[in-house]
């Protein structure tokens, strides 16, 4: 399932949320237009194996990675959520609190990744784990919204509205799923890093819960 829009406007003009993403996609060009991408990435990106939480130093990929992608799809696929999700959150929450937000699902999202597979020297990247908070957030503050989505269809892709409580239950079930299934391998291979999903989305939800606003309704469409 692919979102495209949801049916609601944000509160306020999405300037962090936008400004994320242009953050993002500014740090994965210089990534790709690096001389030595592999270094680049080697440099920035979070490998389990290094970290040493008695050296601050080595803490701070549990940050840069957020920012790194492993190609067009990966980048694409999260700016994507970021973009048709993110600005609502941003919109129902103090202004300073949705970066707060989205960092820190990442970096707890990087954590649950890492207490699974923590002897690793394969690098971890990407904002997966920020976009998923911020999707544990909408989950938890617009269950209602519809959401136009790309499903595909007997074969063909058609767009449908889907509620908000059943898409996002939906892929977190698949990620719970998913990250049972990859425990055998955890820390023996790449892949995608469905713990930190899981991490991220339950971090985003119990965030929305104690610092969203709590005097604005939610709108929904009928």
């Amino acid at each position: 399932m692919i979102p495209l829009s949801d049916s609601v406007k944000s509160q306020r003009f999405p300037f962090i949320n936008i400004l994320l993403i242009g953050i993002t996609v500014y740090v994965f060009f210089q990534q790709y237009v690096t001389p030595d991408p592999e270094a680049f990435v080697y440099r920035w990106a979070l490998i389990p194996s290094e970290i040493d939480f008695s050296n601050w130093l080595t803490l701070i990929p549990f940050i840069t990675a957020i920012f790194l992608h492993g190609g067009f799809l990966h980048i694409i696929s999260n700016m994507l959520f970021l973009w048709v999700f993110g600005d609502n959150v941003e919109g129902y929450m103090h202004l300073l609190l949705y970066p707060i937000l989205y960092l820190g699902s990442g970096i707890v999202g990087a954590l649950t990744q890492y207490f699974f597979m923590p002897n690793s020297d394969i690098p971890m990247l990407g904002a997966s784990g920020a976009v998923a908070g911020v999707l544990g957030a909408y989950y938890m503050l617009f269950p209602h919204h519809k959401i136009k989505t790309l499903v595909p269809l007997f074969g063909f892709f058609t767009v449908i509205n889907i509620s908000a409580s059943f898409m996002l239950g939906y892929w977190f079930l698949l990620q719970i799923i998913s990250g049972a299934a990859s425990l055998p391998f955890s820390g023996e291979t790449g892949g995608i890093a469905f713990f930190a999903h899981i991490g991220g989305f339950v971090f985003g939800i119990i965030f929305a819960k104690f610092f969203a606003y709590k005097n604005l309704p939610e709108i929904a469409e009928g």
